[in-house]
């Protein structure tokens, strides 16, 4: 991990990382993911083996903090994504 990025969340599966990747790139933000390679090998899909680390870049630990927080508290709506063309 770069010195430059931080953990902003855990998630106990790669289904649901994946999801918040996404959502955290569709608001402008890159977010990396980072799990135990056991996971993907014997598909742990419960427990600390299955766990994931969505990492941000430190200048936007906050934002990310805050749309992680508002998806997790049912406050994300289609029409909140920002245009990308």
């Amino acid at each position: 991990m770069d010195r430059n990025d931080i953990v902003v969340g855990t998630t106990s599966g790669m289904l649901e990382a994946e999801i918040l990747r996404s959502l955290l790139k569709s608001r402008g933000i890159e977010a990396r993911l980072s799990h135990e390679a056991l996971t993907t090998i014997y598909g742990f899909g419960v427990g600390p083996l299955a766990e994931v680390e969505i990492i941000v870049p430190a200048d936007q630990a906050e934002e990310a903090r805050q749309i992680l927080e508002d998806y997790y508290a049912n406050r994300i709506d289609e029409d909140d994504s920002e245009d990308t063309e």
